[in-house]
C-alpha cells in the first residue's frame, strides 16, 4: 500500500476510535447503578464486630463540610472545573487552601499542595457555521465535528453527493460511489444496512476504514455521516458528548497529517441538504434500506467554516498528607481520592457544575481529612501510617491525573498500602445511607475490612447491581489497581424499596449526568455521604494501624506487586 493511503487509513482509523471512545464514556462507572433486577438485589452483610470506641470517636465526619466543598465547587465561579481551564485554578487552590486549614502537610511538587500536569485542548468555537444551501445548522443538535480536530481553520464550500451507504464490495458486487465525482465535493453517506444483504459480508463492506479510505481516496473534501447512533444511544446523547471540548496530555503526540473533517448530522438536518430535491431523505432511505440505487448529486452546496480553538494549558492534581505515627510504618500511606474536575465551561456558555460527579466526592474527602486532623490532634496518637488526600484533575478525558500521579508518584508507589476512592452519581443523597457497594472487595485484603466496617455501622453490603459494566475499572482508583495497589471504590444508597432509587437514578442518568443541570438540589439527604464519608475513613483507619499493607487474593486478576520506584 502506497504510505499516503496507508496513513490515509491510520487517521480514519484513528478518528473512529474516537468516536468509539466518545460513546463509550456513556457507559461510565456510573452507570452501574441505571439499572438493577432482583437478581441484584442487596444481601446482608456477615454479622461482624462494632466499631471501637476509638473508631467511633474518630469517625465524626462533619455533615456541614461535604454539603460546603460540594456546593462550594459546583458554583458558577469555577465555571465547571474544566481541565485546563481557569475555573479548575480556582478550584485546585480552593482544595489547596481547604488542606492548608485541615492541617494536612502539602505533599505535592516543590513543597506545595499542587502537582502540574501538561495538556492540549481543542474546543470547537462559536463562530463554526455550517449550511446546506441556504439552512443554517446549530452545531452540538443539527451537526458535530468528529475528533480529532487536525486544523484550526477549516473552510469547504461544495457541492453535496449522497453517495447512499458509501459502500464499495466486490463481494455484495455492489459500488455505491459508481459513476460519482467525488474529487472536491462535500460526500453524505448514511449508516445501516439494506434488507436482505448477508449480516456477516455487509460488516465486512462498511469497515469504517474502508468507507472512509474509498470516499476521501476519491478527493472528498469532506465527509457527513447520517444516521449515528440508536435505540439505546441515539444521535442526540452522542452529540451531546461530542460537541464538548476535548482534552489530552500534552505529551500525546499530534497526528503528523490532516484528514478532511468528517461530521455526524441529525435526521432532521440531513432533511435539509434535501429539501427541493427529487426524493425527501427520509424516501431515500427507504429506496436504500429496500436495495435501490439512490447515489446522487443533490443539487445543493455545503457550506462548511469550522473554528477550532486549540491551547495547550496546565491542571493540576492536589495532594495533602497526615503524617503517620509509627517512625517506620509512617513510611507507608493509605490514599483517598476523589476527582474534582467536571466538563468546564463550552464556547456558547453552558456550564458543567458537576455537581453529584464529583464534587460530591471531593466534599467527601475534605470532610475525611477534617475529620483524622481532629480526631488526632496530637502527632504520636496519630494513625501508624500516612494518610494522603488526592484530590485528581482529568478524570472525565481519560483518567488523566491518577495517572499522572501513579506514573509521577509525589510519594513511592511501593509505599502505597490501599486507595479508597469516591466517585459516582450521587445515589448515596437520596436518603440515609444504609447500602454500600464496595467495587474492588472481592479482589483483595480490603474486602473483609469493608464487610466488617459496613455491619459495625449498621450498612449492608450490595453487590455491584451491573457486573457486566466492570465499574471498576472505570474511575481513578484503576490507576492505581494497575500499579500493583489494591483498591476499594466506595457507593452508597438508601435503604426501603430499591425500585425507588433506582428509578431516580435512571432519571438522573438520562437528565443531569454529565450535564449543565447537575447541581445541587434542595432535597439532597447530605446524611447519606456523611455515612459513607465514616464507613471509607473507619476502613482507612484500620489500613493504616494494621501490621501488614493489604495484599491481592492470589486469585484476582489484578494479583501483582506494586510498582517499585526506579533508582535515581
Amino acid at each position: 500500500m502506497h504510505p499516503f493511503f496507508r496513513n490515509q487509513h491510520r487517521a480514519f482509523f484513528s478518528v473512529l476510535l474516537s468516536f468509539a471512545l466518545a460513546v463509550s464514556l456513556l457507559s461510565s462507572s456510573a452507570l452501574a447503578w441505571q439499572q438493577s433486577t432482583g437478581a441484584a438485589a442487596a444481601v446482608a452483610a456477615k454479622p461482624a464486630p462494632a466499631l471501637t470506641p476509638a473508631e467511633r470517636k474518630a469517625a465524626r465526619v462533619k455533615l456541614e463540610t461535604i454539603r460546603d466543598v460540594t456546593s462550594t465547587l459546583s458554583s458558577p465561579q469555577f465555571e465547571g472545573r474544566g481541565t485546563g481551564q481557569p475555573g479548575a485554578d480556582r478550584a485546585a487552590q480552593y482544595i489547596a487552601d481547604r488542606f492548608a486549614k485541615i492541617g494536612l502537610k502539602p505533599a505535592g511538587e516543590n513543597g506545595t499542595y499542587l502537582q502540574a500536569i501538561k495538556f492540549k485542548s481543542a474546543q470547537v468555537m462559536a463562530t463554526t457555521s455550517v449550511k446546506f444551501g441556504d439552512a443554517a445548522l446549530k452545531h452540538g443538535e443539527d451537526y458535530v465535528i468528529l475528533p480529532p480536530y487536525n486544523s484550526e481553520v477549516v473552510d469547504v464550500s461544495a457541492p453535496i453527493v449522497f453517495a447512499g451507504y458509501g459502500v464499495v464490495s466486490p463481494e455484495l458486487k455492489r459500488d455505491d460511489l459508481a459513476g460519482l465525482d467525488l474529487k472536491g465535493k462535500v460526500v453524505m453517506i448514511v449508516n445501516g444496512q439494506p434488507d436482505g444483504v448477508d449480516a456477516a459480508a455487509w460488516k465486512r463492506a462498511t469497515n469504517p476504514q474502508a468507507r472512509g479510505l474509498n470516499i476521501f481516496g476519491k478527493g472528498a473534501a469532506a465527509m457527513i455521516v447520517a444516521g449515528a447512533g440508536s435505540g439505546a444511544q441515539p444521535y442526540s446523547l452522542i452529540a451531546n458528548y461530542l460537541s464538548r471540548r476535548r482534552v489530552s496530555l500534552a505529551s500525546q503526540p499530534a497526528m503528523p497529517f490532516t484528514i478532511p473533517p468528517i461530521l455526524l448530522a441529525s435526521d432532521a438536518a440531513i432533511e435539509k441538504a434535501f429539501a427541493g430535491s427529487e426524493l425527501t431523505y427520509a424516501q431515500t432511505l427507504a429506496k436504500a434500506k429496500a436495495g435501490e440505487a439512490v447515489s446522487r448529486e443533490l443539487g445543493k452546496t455545503a457550506t462548511l467554516a469550522l473554528r477550532i480553538k486549540r491551547e495547550e494549558t496546565t491542571s493540576s492534581n492536589v495532594v495533602g498528607v497526615l503524617e503517620g505515627s509509627d517512625p517506620k510504618l509512617k513510611e507507608e500511606a493509605v490514599v483517598y481520592s476523589a476527582h474534582y474536575d467536571a466538563y468546564g465551561i463550552e464556547s456558547d456558555g453552558r456550564i458543567f457544575p458537576g455537581a453529584a460527579d464529583n464534587a460530591l466526592g471531593v466534599g467527601t474527602i475534605t470532610a475525611v481529612a477534617e475529620a483524622f486532623v481532629k480526631a488526632f490532634p496530637k502527632p504520636a496518637a496519630r494513625p501508624r501510617r500516612s494518610i494522603i488526600f488526592l484530590a485528581v484533575t482529568g478524570e472525565e478525558y481519560g483518567l488523566f491525573g491518577a495517572e499522572y500521579w501513579v506514573a509521577h508518584p509525589t510519594w513511592p508507589l511501593d509505599k502505597v498500602a490501599a486507595d479508597i476512592n469516591f466517585d459516582g452519581i450521587g445515589t448515596e443523597v437520596y436518603g440515609p445511607v444504609k447500602r454500600v457497594v464496595g467495587f474492588g472487595a472481592e479482589h483483595s485484603d480490603l474486602g473483609p475490612v469493608f464487610e466488617e466496617v459496613a455491619g459495625a455501622t449498621g450498612n449492608i453490603v450490595s453487590p455491584d447491581p451491573m457486573p457486566e459494566e466492570n465499574a471498576f475499572v472505570r474511575s481513578d482508583h484503576y490507576a492505581f489497581v494497575k500499579k500493583g495497589v489494591p483498591a476499594l471504590m466506595l457507593l452508597g444508597a438508601p435503604a426501603g424499596d430499591e425500585k425507588v432509587w433506582i428509578a431516580r437514578a435512571k432519571k438522573w442518568m438520562e437528565t443531569d449526568y454529565h450535564s449543565p443541570s447537575d447541581t445541587v438540589k434542595p432535597d439532597w439527604d447530605w446524611t447519606g455521604p456523611q455515612t459513607l464519608a465514616q464507613m471509607g475513613m473507619v476502613i482507612g483507619l484500620r489500613v493504616a494501624n494494621a501490621e501488614a499493607m493489604p495484599t491481592w487474593k492470589a486469585t484476582s486478576p489484578f494479583n501483582k506487586p506494586r510498582v517499585v520506584p526506579k533508582p535515581n
